[in-house]
């Protein structure tokens, strides 16, 4: 898998379980944010399921779409757009009703220095989303970024872990998830709060930042020296399945792999892939950052793409010279500065 074209393809891969469990739900399907870096290929994700369940419901993705190449691209795979500035309340209040709304709007690098906007993106526009569509069904993105570090030997913290967020941007996610809860109880409003950390393809994530760094011979810092990551493909699909799975108060539920992954051995594998050698900086502290998606794996089964397949295609994606981003996650932040 070397081509963005594969690549795409692979992300759009419905499961047999995803395919019966968007044909069991009622109703369009709305992704607000769909122009980020999961909502692309989640949309063309829910598409190809609707196509292949039937049923002849509509997935319809709401961005500002800078980049028209990529509406393109999605009205292509199926999807119907509509372009919006959900900040502007009334092309907001515009907006189709749907019995299914996918939450992914949101704010996070370069918070530091524009702490006003993430706020307004992840705290204030909730608020007037739940507003609009109090009487859909919502899965809302947030991040793991809202709990506390915990030791590395924990295996975690799961959803009864209260949250203790680090820095402006996990503050504002928290801000996020009241807001919304806040709408569920007053409104009755069925939701899924999504909490997740780290997805990754080849383009950008934990394990491309880490190639990145072996390829130009760069150290690994090892402050952070423990993470979580999930293929995207799987975590877009739990987020599509946890439409199923939404309550009032909302349901919590962690996304991510199920392995606790040591930063220094994921670099030494990609390395020996990669015919490189690597080299680090600092020693391992014994927190990290790290989430316990138990839930999700009762819930979902765990995610289809392994660790070990996730190295190899990350390692030959980068030796290759494949396409990047150049989105990196920070995931070394131990301040919570972004």
């Amino acid at each position: 898998m070397l081509t963005v074209a594969a690549l795409e393809a692979k992300l759009a891969e419905p499961s047999a379980q995803l395919v019966a469990d968007l044909a069991s739900l009622e109703g369009d399907i709305l992704v607000l944010g769909v122009g980020g870096k999961m909502g692309p290929s989640l949309a063309r994700l829910a598409a190809n399921a609707v196509r292949q369940g039937g049923g002849g419901k509509r997935i319809i993705g709401v961005s500002r779409f800078s980049n028209q190449e990529a509406r393109r691209e999605l009205e292509e795979a199926g999807v119907q757009t509509i372009s919006c500035d959900l900040l502007n309340d009334g092309e907001l209040q515009q907006l189709p009703e749907a019995p299914n709304v996918i939450y992914m709007a949101g704010n996070k690098f370069g918070t530091t220095g524009r702490e006003y906007f993430t706020w307004a993106m992840n705290s204030y526009l909730p608020g007037r989303v739940a507003e609009k569509f109090k009487q859909s069904r919502m899965v809302v993105f947030s991040s793991g970024n809202v709990y506390p570090f915990s030791p590395v030997g924990s295996g975690g913290v799961n959803e009864s872990v209260a949250p203790e967020p680090v820095g402006e941007y996990a503050q504002s996610c928290l801000g996020r998830e009241r807001v919304f809860e806040y709408f569920s109880h007053q409104n009755g409003t069925p939701m899924a709060i999504y909490r997740l950390n780290y997805a990754i393809d080849m383009r950008y994530g934990v394990l491309h930042e880490l190639a990145r760094s072996i390829h130009e011979e760069r150290p690994i810092h090892l402050a952070m020296g423990h993470a979580n990551i999930i293929w995207q493909g799987d975590a877009n699909e739990m987020a599509l399945r946890s439409l199923l799975h939404c309550s009032s108060p909302p349901e919590i539920i962690n996304i991510t792999g199920p392995e606790t992954m040591s930063i220094r051995w994921a670099a030494q594998e990609l390395a020996a892939r990669m015919g490189k050698e690597v080299t680090f900086t600092g020693t391992e502290s014994e927190t990290a950052l790290l989430n316990n998606a138990s839930k999700s794996h009762q819930l979902f089964g765990y995610p289809k793409v392994s660790l070990l397949q996730m190295l190899d295609w990350t390692a030959a994606w980068v030796q290759s010279g494949g396409e990047s981003w150049n989105k990196p996650t920070h995931f070394q932040e131990r301040k919570g500065k972004f």
